[in-house]
């Protein structure tokens, strides 16, 4: 951990990992109150840290250290070519609004979306309560970035809202949508708000590389991944 972080910590039980089979995962859990505000946030997510729900945490597995923080540089992130082709179709089709409180369509789509693509997940099968504790945070502002065909919701990209950077905590959508690349488009959206609130960094979460499903968090350059502390070039 950072020396200029100086917060109690604990340390979790290990459980098998929800990303690589035959793995065992740990986490370092922030305990130190003080922490749980925007301003110490963002310093935690500097040094690898993330939320889920109210806690702050971050992988500190015994025999492995494949998850690696990525960030990109919201100012100079420019979409490819085939990020501006997704973004021109889904133009004709959808229109992005912004909330900062739950509306009562979020847990229906939610659950949708964990039914339809996540069955063999550790959030299956999708219970209010889990989906309570997992998203929502009582210490730190959250913008939910929705997307919207015409008048039914079938995207919502929840956001944590820090003084220079933006944490992408998790995005649903309806799958019937899917061929529109929604999980990409969000992500986008996301960049789009950052660099209109003038933020520096959007915080993909965890890059797993041995992962095929985090592959698509390299996509979106210039970027950076954390390696031994260090933010390095991706």
């Amino acid at each position: 951990m950072n020396e200029n972080l100086t917060a109690r910590v604990g340390l979790s039980q290990e459980f098998a990992c929800s990303y690589l089979p035959n793995r065992r995962e740990q986490l370092l859990v922030i305990l130190d109150p003080t922490y749980y505000c925007s301003e110490k946030f963002e310093s935690l997510l500097a040094v690898g840290f993330r939320r889920s729900g109210n806690q702050i945490y971050r992988p500190h597995c015994p025999v492995c250290s494949a998850c690696n923080s990525v960030r990109v540089l919201a100012q100079e992130f420019m979409p490819s070519k085939s990020q501006k082709r997704k973004l021109n179709k889904a133009k004709t089709q959808f229109t992005v609004t912004y909330s900062t409180s739950e509306r009562a369509g979020y847990y229906p789509l939610y659950s949708k979306y964990i039914t339809m693509r996540h069955q063999d997940g550790s959030m299956y099968p999708p219970q209010p309560e889990q989906f309570q504790s997992f998203l929502f945070c009582s210490w730190l502002e959250i913008t939910f970035i929705e997307l919207w065909h015409q008048d039914t919701l079938v995207g919502v990209a929840v956001t944590d809202c820090m003084d220079n950077a933006i944490s992408a905590i998790y995005t649903f959508f309806d799958p019937d949508f899917e061929h529109y690349s929604l999980g990409s488009i969000m992500i986008l959206e996301q960049l789009k708000f950052a660099k209109a609130q003038n933020k520096q960094f959007v915080y993909l979460g965890y890059q797993i590389d041995e992962c095929t499903k985090m592959k698509y968090k390299t996509q979106f350059l210039p970027a950076q991944k954390q390696l031994n502390d260090e933010w390095v070039a991706i």
